[in-house]
């Protein structure tokens, strides 16, 4: 196939699925959504679309939403809630399109990852500042957010103007940079395929490189991905984490965990609100067609009001702490899916035993040169050698023949290999 058919198919892969995972909007009011022209410098002739409420709040926030290949910003505005929570909470929603054959967003290119370089995001920088200027808009509410290859522009905007954006969404994405080709080819299949494993500080350094000499405040991110998204895989989910952590100071230990609802693993890093620097939410089971929880992304950048969240989230009450363990018979499944440096490890506990294990401890040891990069519906320490998952506030009670899932994704040296044994709560378990 040649290559420019081969990147239309892709593209419209990713369209079909992301299009199809997007939350039915509500009906709309009477604003309208209306084209907007002649906004400014715009190098790769982009469309822009505009919603602007009845109701605007006083100084309102922007948030520029991003659509996914094959798309376009009316079908993104008619896609998701964004509009119906902005008629609620007064801020305007800018729905860009992109016009070149593939309709995907250009995250690639050397000019794209460059501030003030050229490509889509001078243009997307246009729009913004349209807005900002023409409605008085609060300079220090402005957000992004995406699916799939918005997801993947999302970080490249907060990337490239952290000066501009407080706070980004990216639903199915991938970090700042990992699709960089070079200019020779729109698409990455390295890191599509969540292959492109870096250290923190390697993801970070390139969000600092786009930006040199910066030293001002950095944008809140928060990271959504399904485990089976089979275009931009799981493992980028990880890597984004490790590269908003890294660019926020952060340690790759969440603050806090929760499940806001069934299947979905919540992380949050350098605070426990829901104004954290960095949240991040692990999709158990879903795929690249995921949903697009838009009430979810408004409650994080804090618009649920006409004011502001702080800058810094105020304390909020820790999570409950572990109970103390209880020893019981126990089974465990355990899967792994391996690629050139990295890993997910699925692990299913199954309580074997007639009394219920209240609060739980598992302990194994990892191959020589495994280390875990992040993890789910567990805490996990240390991240190599001798480890000891141990339950969050929601799986603490595993009852007579019932299981538990949790996983984890990690980086090895070769050898990808299972623990050799497990114990929960110090009493041995089979391995089915």
């Amino acid at each position: 196939m040649r290559p420019n058919t081969r990147l239309l198919a892709v593209a419209m892969a990713i369209g079909t699925l992301a299009a199809a995972a997007l939350t039915v909007a509500a009906p709309a009011s009477a604003a309208t959504l209306t084209q907007v022209t002649g906004f400014g410098t715009n190098p790769t002739n982009l469309r822009m679309h505009l919603y602007v409420p009845d109701q605007v709040a006083s100084r309102p926030a922007i948030l520029l939403a991003l659509h996914y290949c094959t798309g376009s910003g009316p079908a993104y505005h008619s896609g998701t809630q964004y509009a119906s929570l902005a008629d609620r909470y007064g801020f305007i929603v800018i729905y860009p399109s992109v016009t070149r054959s593939s309709l995907c967003w250009d995250v690639s290119s050397p000019q794209a990852l460059r501030r003030g370089g050229g490509s889509d995001p001078v243009g997307l920088m246009a729009m913004v500042d349209y807005v900002r200027q023409r409605y008085a808009a609060d300079p220090d509410r402005i957000f992004a957010t995406g699916t799939s290859s918005g997801a993947m522009m999302t970080n490249v905007m907060l990337g490239l103007y952290p000066d501009v954006f407080t706070a980004g969404a990216s639903f199915a994405g991938v970090p700042f940079a990992c699709f960089a080709t070079g200019g020779s080819s729109e698409w990455n299949s390295e890191c599509a395929n969540g292959q492109l494993i870096r250290t923190a500080q390697q993801w970070g350094d390139l969000v600092r490189e786009a930006y040199p000499g910066y030293a001002g405040r950095r944008p809140r991110m928060q990271v959504w991905h399904g485990t089976n998204d089979e275009t931009l895989r799981y493992p980028n989910f990880g890597e984004q984490v490790k590269q908003w952590t890294n660019v926020h100071g952060l340690s790759q230990t969440p603050t806090y965990t929760d499940s806001p609802q069934s299947g979905y693993t919540r992380t949050r890093y350098g605070g426990n609100g829901g104004t954290a620097p960095v949240e991040a939410i692990s999709m158990q089971g879903v795929s690249h067609n995921l949903p697009v929880d838009a009430a979810q992304v408004i409650r994080f950048f804090g618009l649920e009001s006409a004011t502001p969240p702080p800058t810094t989230p105020p304390p909020t009450t820790p999570p409950p702490t572990t109970p103390p363990p209880t020893s019981g018979a126990c089974r465990i499944g355990y899967a792994v899916n391996a690629w050139n440096t990295g890993l997910t490890a699925s692990i299913t506990i199954t309580n074997t035993g007639t009394a219920a294990v209240n609060g739980w401890a598992l302990t194994f040891t990892l191959p020589t040169g495994q280390r875990i990069s992040n993890g789910w519906n567990a805490q996990y320490a240390p991240t190599s050698g001798a480890v000891t998952a141990r339950n969050v506030s929601y799986n603490a009670t595993i009852a007579p023949n019932a299981s538990v899932d949790i996983g984890f994704q990690a980086t090895h040296g070769g050898a990808a290999g299972k623990p050799s044994s497990f114990a929960l709560n110090g009493a041995p378990c089979s391995v089915a």
